[in-house]
C-alpha cells in the first residue's frame, strides 16, 4: 500500500471579536508539487469562542480536531499543533478567504470559500495518445505449462529492425497490461518512454485478467513466474528482438518474480527491480502495516497491538501443513481475540462462517506463499546485472530495509554488476509525493517520476549497448 495530517487532541481556544459570517464550512484545494488535495474546515461557535475541525476527503480523513481557531479583524487563523499545520487568511467582501497553508516550514497558497468543491478530475499529462511514434502490436502468447494464453502489447521502436527488449511484470493483485490502478497507468507510461528511446517492451494482462485466460485467484508468485518465462519464449520467437538482450522489469511483487525467473534462466540479460522486496514476506507485511498505520495517525499503542496479533497470524501460516488445519487454527485464534470484546452468548452465536472473510484473506494460496517466501536465497542465485531502485517515501516496500537486503544477498552470491539506488521524494508508485501514503496516489497528476525514468533508461542502455 502518508497522509498530510494526523489525528489530534481537541483543544479549543476562545478569542473574542469573531463575526458570525465565519461560522460554517470552508473549502479549498491544497496544491503541493503534483498533488491536489481538497481540504475542508468546519468552524463552529461555542460558549467560549470558536472551535473547528478539518477534513481531507481525498485521503478519507474526517473530523480532525483543530488545536486553535481565531477570527479577528477579518483574519482567520487555524492551528493544528501535532501536524505542525497553520492556516492564515483574510476574509474579503467577496466571501473568499485568501491565505496560506503552512506545514513544517513550507508554505503553500490556498484560498477558502463556502462553495463546495468536487473532486478534481486530474489530467495525466504523461499518458501517451495515439498515433504513437513507434510500432505497437496486440499480441497473444501461450504459457504451455499452465495451459493459458496471455494477451498484451509489444511495442517496437520501429516496425523493422532488431532491438533489446524488456518484459514488464506487475505488482500484487490482478492488473491489466498497463498496471492500471487509481486512475494511473504506470506500465503504459514506462512502455511509451522506453520504446521512444530504442527499447522494445512487452506488457501483458495478468492471468485471468482483462483478455488473458487462467485463474488468478489460485495462483502464487511462482505461477506468475511461469507467465514471464512464456513471455521470454515469445520474444525469442520474434525476429525484431535480440535474444541476447532480453531483460525483466518488475514492480513491487513483480520485483520478487523477476529474480525467480532470472535465477533459473540464462535467457535473462538483466533485471530491474522497482520497489522489489528484499526481506521475508511476513517481515515486509508487518513493517508495511506499521508505517502505513503511523502515517494514518494510528497510535503507537494500537500499532503494537496490531503487530502482536498479525505476528501470531503469520506464525500460524508459517507453521501450517495444510489449508484445513490452518483454517481451524485461525478460527480458534480469532475467537480468542474476540473474547475480550464479546459476551459468551455472543461468541456462541457466531458460526465459523462469520470468520470466513478474514480467514480467506490469509489462507489463500498467494498470501500463504508470500508470507513464507524469503527472497534472499533466490537473489543469491541471480548472476545477471541488477538495478534495484526504491522511492525514499515508499511505505509499502520501505527502501532502507529492502535495498540493503537485496544488495547483501546479491553480493553474497558473487554478483558484481549491481546498482542500488534510493530516489528522493518518491512513493511506492515512483510518483513525486508529499507523504508517501497510498491515500495520496490518486491525488497526484504525475504517473511516474521523470527522474526515475531517466535512471532506468540510462542503466538499461549501459547493459544493452
Amino acid at each position: 500500500m502518508k497522509k498530510i495530517v494526523l489525528p489530534f487532541l481537541i483543544s479549543l481556544i476562545s478569542l473574542a471579536g469573531f463575526g458570525q459570517e465565519i461560522i460554517g464550512q470552508w473549502n479549498g484545494i491544497l496544491k503541493v508539487q503534483t498533488v491536489q488535495l481538497r481540504l475542508v474546515f468546519t468552524i463552529n461557535k461555542t460558549d467560549s469562542g470558536l472551535s473547528s475541525t478539518m477534513d481531507s476527503p481525498d485521503q478519507g480523513a474526517k473530523g480532525i480536531p483543530v488545536t486553535a481557531t481565531s477570527f479577528e479583524n477579518s483574519i482567520l487563523k487555524i492551528t493544528i499543533d501535532n501536524a505542525k499545520i497553520e492556516y492564515e487568511g483574510v476574509l474579503g467582501k467577496d466571501n473568499i478567504i485568501v491565505g496560506n497553508f503552512k506545514q513544517r516550514g513550507q508554505s503553500f497558497p490556498m484560498n477558502l470559500s463556502k462553495e463546495k468543491i468536487e473532486k478534481p478530475n486530474l489530467v495525466k499529462p504523461q499518458e501517451p495518445t495515439k498515433p504513437y511514434p513507434y510500432y505497437s502490436e496486440e499480441v497473444i502468447f501461450e504459457n504451455k505449462k499452465a495451459g493459458i494464453n496471455l494477451a498484451g502489447n509489444l511495442t517496437l521502436p520501429k516496425k523493422d529492425g532488431v532491438f533489446p527488449a524488456v518484459i514488464l511484470i506487475s505488482g500484487s493483485g490482478p492488473q491489466n497490461r498497463n498496471e492500471e490502478l487509481l486512475g494511473h497507468k504506470p506500465f503504459l507510461v514506462l512502455s511509451d518512454y522506453l520504446t521512444k528511446n530504442g527499447i522494445a517492451v512487452l506488457r501483458y494482462d495478468d492471468r485471468g485478467t482483462a483478455l488473458s485466460t487462467g485463474n488468478f485467484k489460485t495462483a502464487t508468485s511462482l505461477d506468475f513466474a511461469t507467465d514471464v518465462e512464456a513471455g521470454i519464449d515469445y520474444l525469442k520467437s520474434r525476429k525484431e528482438i535480440d535474444p541476447k538482450k532480453i531483460g525483466l522489469m518488475g514492480h513491487s511483487e513483480g520485483g520478487l518474480i523477476a529474480p525467480i525467473v532470472a535465477s533459473k534462466s540464462t535467457d535473462v540479460a538483466f533485471i530491474v527491480l522497482l520497489a522489489g522486496p528484499g526481506i521475508p514476506g511476513d517481515q515486509l507485511l508487518l513493517l508495511q502495516q506499521k508505517l502505513i498505520g503511523k502515517a494514518a495517525g494510528v497510535s503507537d499503542e494500537e500499532l503494537q497491538k496490531s503487530a502482536v496479533i498479525n505476528r501470531k497470524i503469520f506464525d500460524l501460516v508459517i507453521k501450517s501443513t495444510s489449508v484445513e488445519q490452518l483454517t481451524i487454527d485461525l478460527t480458534t485464534h480469532m475467537r480468542q481475540l474476540l473474547k475480550e470484546g464479546l459476551s459468551g452468548e455472543q461468541l456462541k452465536e457466531m458460526s465459523d462462517a462469520d470468520f470466513a472473510p478474514q480467514i480467506n484473506q490469509v489462507a489463500n494460496p498467494w498470501m500463504r506463499y508470500f508470507i513464507n517466501y524469503n527472497p534472499e536465497s533466490t537473489l543469491e542465485k541471480v548472476t545477471c546485472p541488477v538495478l534495484a531502485i526504491n522511492g525514499e517515501n515508499d511505505l509499502q516496500v520501505p527502501p532502507k530495509e529492502n535495498l540493503e537486503a537485496i544488495k547483501k544477498a546479491l553480493t553474497k552470491g558473487g554478483n558484481r554488476n549491481v546498482t542500488i539506488k534510493e530516489l528522493p521524494g518518491l512513493n511506492h508508485l515512483f510518483q513525486e509525493c508529499v507523504t508517501g501514503s497510498p491515500t495520496e496516489y490518486s491525488t497526484i497528476e504525475q504517473t511516474f517520476s521523470p527522474a526515475a525514468l531517466i535512471e532506468i533508461l540510462n542503466w538499461i542502455k549501459q547493459q544493452t549497448k
